[in-house]
């Protein structure tokens, strides 16, 4: 087997392997813990939630699913093309809405894999601190799981198959020994990309039952991005230029391949087989409706998903003038450098908390210390 290269620059993420128990039953072990994800595990209660919990979210709420856009229609860029002109106004709904369950379902398959990664740091991290802090985050991926497994089964009964593309990615990342790996291709690209999509779902979403869900999840999502964050401020600073290289890389591969299964119609050919409409017909009619300037122009809403991860990579520090032009073709990388650090889920994540507040403390929620997602780090 070729050899591991960890590129640990912070004792809290030295990393065994996974078969090397042993090393978690060493005696100095249990007493180095550093103190860097105390802030992200102490407000664990503060965002509790429980996805089969009707006070907390009720699946039961109703929705025309047949007659109404699960997103607004201007959403799905197919419905601009001349291949889908031909459809009825209910065809639409429904072509709208069977890409809305495709999207869901791409989430639910990414929450499975943030799950099966978290659970795979509590078997490599050494540090007791960041240990518990995976352990904290897999219990809160798998509620995930479940909340979007009962909304898709609420809306549609099943989820659809993962795609190939997303399919190898979560299982490369998942897999991978390399903690590095692991924390940019997880907890900043894949968490940083659905920080973007929970904020436009909540955003534009005219299912209430969406809104809410999303809103529930981005209360977790908010502190996830965080400790990618916190590994990239203790990290990136103390790279040698190879291994900046080495990183900034991985983060390209992965970016290209999130970019690849959202915008690529051969992901959802199985899709358009539904409606009588050939994938590679679609994908030449995109070619051709969407320019570089129309791509820009979406990108600086700034809750466009990919928008919202190029700058958890920027402000990371991940993204040099050695890769700076391969974003460029997506968005303007100045305005994306002088905005500040709060991203666009932060504010619906903290509303988010308030409300879970009101709910597990009641009356004595107004002794709580107000939490800020940008202050647990």
């Amino acid at each position: 087997m070729t050899e591991v290269r960890q590129i640990t620059k912070d004792d809290a993420y030295d990393a065994v392997a996974p078969d090397d128990f042993p090393a978690m039953m060493n005696v100095d072990r249990y007493n180095a813990r550093s103190t860097a994800f105390d802030k992200i595990i102490s407000a664990t209660h503060d965002h509790f939630w429980d996805p089969l919990d009707k006070k907390y979210i009720d699946y039961t709420e109703p929705f025309d699913i047949e007659n109404e856009f699960i997103l607004p229609e201007e959403f799905i860029i197919e419905l601009r093309l001349p291949s889908f002109e031909k459809l009825t106004h209910k065809q639409k709904v429904r072509f709208a809405n069977e890409s809305a369950r495709w999207m869901l379902s791409s989430i639910l398959h990414g929450e499975q894999g943030a799950l099966a990664l978290s659970a795979s740091l509590c078997h490599i991290l050494r540090d007791p601190g960041a240990q518990e802090y995976a352990a904290n985050q897999a219990r809160e991926e798998a509620r995930h799981v479940t909340g979007f497994a009962k909304y898709i089964e609420a809306r549609w009964g099943k989820p659809l198959p993962v795609g190939k593309t997303l399919g190898d990615l979560l299982t490369d990342i998942v897999g991978a020994r390399e903690v590095y790996k692991k924390i940019v291709g997880m907890q900043m690209l894949v968490e940083g990309l659905a920080m973007g999509a929970f904020a436009t779902f909540y955003a534009n979403s005219r299912d209430p039952l969406m809104v809410k869900l999303m809103q529930l999840v981005m209360t977790d999502e908010a502190f996830h991005h965080k400790f990618g964050k916190i590994w990239a401020d203790r990290t990136i600073p103390k790279l040698s230029e190879e291994e900046q290289n080495i990183i900034e890389d991985w983060a390209a591969s992965c970016f290209q391949t999130l970019l690849f299964n959202l915008v690529n119609p051969e992901q959802k050919q199985l899709l358009y087989k539904e409606f009588g409409i050939d994938w590679q017909t679609v994908t030449n009619e995109m070619i051709e409706a969407v320019t570089d300037e129309k791509r820009k122009e979406d990108m600086k809403d700034a809750t466009n998903i990919f928008r919202v991860l190029i700058k958890t990579l920027l402000k990371a520090g991940i993204i040099t003038d050695r890769t700076k032009a391969f974003y460029a073709t997506y968005v303007d990388m100045d305005e994306l450098k002088n905005e500040g650090e709060r991203m666009v889920g932060d504010d619906i994540a903290e509303d988010g908390i308030r409300y879970l507040q009101k709910i597990n403390f009641g009356a004595n929620v107004d002794a709580l210390k107000n939490v800020s997602v940008s202050a647990a780090e």
